[in-house]
């Protein structure tokens, strides 16, 4: 199960990566601007869409690469990723905080990142990561570094 402090702390540790208040005042991150994970609570017309459905727990939205990703991900395990109809056409997904594992919060986070990120900073990071797969510690503006 995971947290805002760890959508927090993977967010920040990516380059050129701040904290801002979106929505009603909720933190989004974003990457020069460009938000790409973001706190997302459901609205009455997600509510009404969604029915029963509707998670009562905290939810995440997160850019994905396009809407093929997005399927995909729905797909893969309708208990943690869903969508409204806001989000039609539209490369996001919704994600039940309390039903995603750190590791697949991590690697979400991080492919969000990757997908609103400049393409020349997107190089230099994954430049940056062991050619094994795993990356190497950065540090954020807040000097909070990635474990």
């Amino acid at each position: 199960m995971a947290s805002w402090d760890e959508v927090r702390r993977i967010a920040l540790g990516l380059p050129e990566t701040s904290e801002e208040p979106s929505y009603q005042g909720l933190p989004a991150w974003k990457v020069r601007g460009k938000a790409f994970v973001w706190e997302r609570p459901l609205r009455r017309a997600d509510l009404d869409a969604l029915g029963t459905a509707a998670p009562d727990g905290p939810v995440l939205g997160a850019q994905v690469p396009d809407v093929g990703a997005k399927e995909a991900l729905l797909a893969d395990d309708p208990t943690v990723y869903f969508t409204t109809p806001h989000f039609d056409g539209y490369p996001a997904v919704l994600v039940r905080l309390d039903r995603i594992s750190t590791e697949e919060l991590t690697e979400l986070v991080v492919e969000a990142w990757y997908a609103r990120a400049p393409k020349r900073l997107a190089a230099s990071y994954r430049a940056g990561q062991s050619p094994i797969g795993g990356s190497r510690p950065m540090v954020s503006k807040t000097r909070r570094p990635v474990s």
